[in-house]
């Protein structure tokens, strides 16, 4: 909200969401892990310069999957006007039909999808063919953790987290590769000035 006000953005602008500063985290990780944001080819792997964003939006029978593109190069107001335009589009607003619209049926060369709206704490999220990988996040949550204070009497303390999944097709991308993606991802998120520059 601080952010949101910062920018001088109101209700009815929707403002920047957790769910924008995710994918401009998961891009970031993206740009530090290039061998991630790649696809299998039957005969080789493509890397991809650009990291184009499938993002799951919409609730029930009503769930799609439009590609944000070029979401690590654009701005994180750019990328949220285009995550709501989605959203609209799919909840009527926008009126017709989801599949007529642009960019609903391509696929990006990753895919990220948040259930912690529905309290979900974690899940493993389904790849979407050709891509390499595909992110889910569950809830954001205050938990109980070790205090990492020194200085503190206090053995414990309260965080706010989430529970972050990645899915990998291991004929592009292998365990080491993943967990230096999911490491990257976790500094761009617990440091989110990182998204600004």
């Amino acid at each position: 909200s601080s952010l949101n006000s910062t920018m001088k953005l109101d209700e009815t602008d929707g403002g920047i969401t957790v769910n924008d500063l995710m994918m401009k985290a998961a891009a970031a990780a993206m740009k530090t892990v290039p061998a991630a944001n790649a696809s299998w080819l039957d005969s080789f792997v493509r890397v991809y310069d650009s990291v184009d964003i499938n993002v799951v939006v919409g609730n029930g029978s009503s769930l799609y999957a439009p590609v944000i593109r070029d979401v690590g190069r654009r701005g994180l107001k750019a990328v949220s006007d285009d995550v709501a335009t989605a959203t609209s589009v799919v909840d009527g607003e926008e009126g017709g039909d989801p599949t007529t619209v642009p960019g609903f049926g391509d696929v990006g060369t990753f895919t990220m999808v948040n259930l912690g709206m529905f309290g979900v704490k974690s899940c493993a999220p389904i790849i979407r063919e050709p891509q390499a990988c595909a992110l889910a996040l569950g809830a954001i949550e205050n938990r109980i953790v070790p205090n990492d204070d020194a200085e503190s009497e206090e053995i414990y303390k309260e965080s706010v987290m989430v529970t972050a999944t990645l899915s990998c097709d291991h004929r592009v991308v292998d365990g080491a590769v993943g967990a230096q993606w999911l490491s990257a991802f976790k500094n761009h998120v617990e440091n989110p000035v990182t998204l600004l520059l």
